[in-house]
């Protein structure tokens, strides 16, 4: 929790007049009592009208003095933090953003939107709170002791007895309770894992029969969540009645050892009245420290899991010093490359040699598994190699800026990705400052044109939050355009026509050929038709490269391929 005060610091000003205010309250609180003591024993018993009506004016402003600074306070912890809120939640996906790909595997992302909002609201609320609990209930109770104790020491005595049978009961509440929190947490997590899978997988979902059992699962989830809320529940509904009756009895006692010291003409009625005001100010700090309570241990809890997403370094930084390449335009190299994942038992890809120049189109084709993506994602440092160097236009991609080296791919995943808009904004995704010409040519080359013209509202039709309202085909499609739009000096394409139609995928890839003839053009491909054409072809088995050459040359020397061909083609297309 401590880690996340340095957010404070933008607002110190307000941090200094909340306090301020607070403590004009406490004290103004305070004195309520003692003035109201006064008024019985020198007014009320005196029968002084008098003094009666200008103390009870002096009580009257304090009270109103006190309203004030209750509300100020109020306003201003309020605006402090919604505003750490703020700030805590742009730092955690400023930082997430960050993040290689690594990073995101080992976090997961239902547990990263959870710690983004739950966590950070949790926090919020417990500064919104603590500023009023945790600094006005502390100068109340020390206050309210101090004050008490003026008024007459030996009533003082019950007090002594019954604040520390108070805190004990504070202590052994958080001990049981923070391990329930924590895991709450934790439970929280999985419910929101369950619950995004659900969501994103609706459709298979149903198309297999399992909203049953897919039903039954989030339950679990949820039953344990409720579980775990309701022991938390169960262990403070018996700390408020607890506390109520000790303050029940503590007023007793104050009234009957008060009473008999009144008999005695050893203490006055009026400071009888404001000891047993004073020991319920006492009594009540400590309850605003039980709820502190509450929330203190589900806070840290969520304090520490936003720690860990700030401290996490990300694996892949710029460097220092970036090196900006030189005037070629889009010539990847492939140097030796291993690269392993985190935990595997053998590299994903292992001695990978190779040259991509502009103008050509360089193919990698290979079984499931055989390391394709993991390969290209090297290009844009998803990842950064084991051994060995990636370089573009001459300098290793370790030694560019990454927003550098982006900006010279315009890449197309495996699964294409849109966002909710119209299609005018998801094209113009990949060049912001597009013109209506260069979205409607990219696509056109992307074929795009037909589908878009056909639909409602044309390029400004919207697009549902993933493009679920476009077939796969078409989705595949407005991903290339929005590649193309930028035109930038390397096309990575990673199984980007799986989708469309033959005749769909040669028009498009006789038009993607026109649009980059000077550009270096990278396809991953499963059909063998995809590739037959490009300049050089890359066979992948096991990680290795195993085949290089035109599809003729892979014909005649490269078993792997021609396996691939067979399995794809009749014995007439391979003629």
């Amino acid at each position: 929790m401590v880690k996340l005060f340095r957010f404070l610091k933008p607002y110190r000003w307000e941090l200094f007049w909340v306090l301020l205010f607070l403590f004009a309250q406490s004290i103004a609180e305070l004195s309520l009592p003692t003035l109201m003591a006064d008024v019985v024993n020198n007014g009320m018993m005196k029968g002084d009208t008098g003094y009666i009506w200008k103390f009870g004016a002096y009580m009257l402003l304090v009270a109103l003095a006190s309203s004030f600074c209750s509300i100020v306070g109020s306003y201003l912890s309020a605006i402090l933090g919604v505003g750490l809120g703020r700030d805590i939640r742009d730092s955690v996906f400023s930082r997430v953003e960050s993040y290689s790909l690594h990073e995101f595997d080992q976090i997961g992302t239902a547990s990263l939107i959870n710690r983004t909002t739950n966590d950070v609201t949790q926090v919020q609320t417990l500064v919104v709170m603590g500023l009023r609990f945790m600094v006005y209930a502390p100068i109340m109770c020390i206050g309210g002791i101090i004050m008490a104790y003026s008024k007459d020491q030996q009533l003082t005595l019950i007090l002594a007895v019954v604040l520390p049978v108070m805190l004990l009961m504070i202590g052994s509440l958080a001990k049981v309770i923070v391990p329930l929190f924590k895991a709450m947490q934790i439970k929280l997590d999985r419910v929101n894992l369950v619950l995004r899978e659900n969501l994103t997988g609706i459709r298979v979902i149903r198309a297999f029969n399992r909203l049953e059992s897919e039903s039954r699962r989030f339950k679990d989830a949820n039953r344990d969540l409720t579980d775990n809320a309701i022991r938390v529940n169960k262990i403070m509904a018996l700390i408020q009645p607890a506390m109520i009756i000790i303050m029940n009895l503590t007023s007793l006692a104050i009234i009957w050892y008060g009473g008999i010291r009144i008999s005695q003409n050893i203490m006055q009625v009026g400071d009888m009245m404001a000891f047993i005001q004073y020991a319920m100010q006492v009594m009540f700090s400590i309850i605003m420290v039980t709820i502190m309570f509450v929330m203190v241990p589900r806070a840290q809890a969520s304090a520490i899991r936003i720690n860990e997403v700030l401290d996490i370094e990300p694996g892949i930084n710029d460097p220092v010093q970036s090196i900006t390449p030189g005037i070629q335009k889009g010539l990847v190299e492939f140097q030796d490359v291993t690269f392993s994942y985190p935990g595997a038992e053998l590299p994903a890809i292992s001695n990978i040699t190779f040259t991509a120049s502009p103008g050509e189109v360089t193919a990698i084709i290979g079984g499931t598994g055989s390391g394709k993506s993991t390969m290209i994602n090297l290009i844009p440092r998803f990842y950064d190699v084991d051994s060995g160097a990636v370089l573009v236009d001459g300098v290793d991609v370790r030694q560019m800026s990454q927003k550098e080296l982006r900006a010279k791919i315009g890449f197309v995943p495996q699964s294409p990705v849109l966002f909710s808009g119209t299609v005018s904004e998801n094209i113009r995704y990949g060049k912001p400052d597009a013109t209506g010409e260069e979205i409607t040519h990219a696509a056109e080359v992307a074929q795009a044109s037909e589908f878009i013209t056909a639909m409602k509202d044309g390029y400004e039709a919207q697009i549902a939050q993933g493009g679920t309202n476009l077939s796969g085909g078409q989705k595949q499609r407005l991903s290339i355009a929005r590649a193309l739009v930028r035109r930038p000096g390397i096309y990575i394409l990673d199984d980007s026509f799986s989708a469309l139609d033959f005749k769909t995928d040669a028009r498009l890839r006789a038009a993607l050929k026109k649009e980059t003839t000077t550009s270096t053009v990278i396809i991953i491909a499963q059909r063998v038709g995809t590739v037959m054409d490009a300049d050089r072809i890359i066979v992948l088995d096991k990680g290795q490269i195993v085949g290089m050459g035109s599809h003729k040359e892979l014909m005649d020397s490269c078993v792997v391929y021609r396996e691939i061909v067979s399995s794809q083609l009749s014995e007439e297309e391979i003629a």
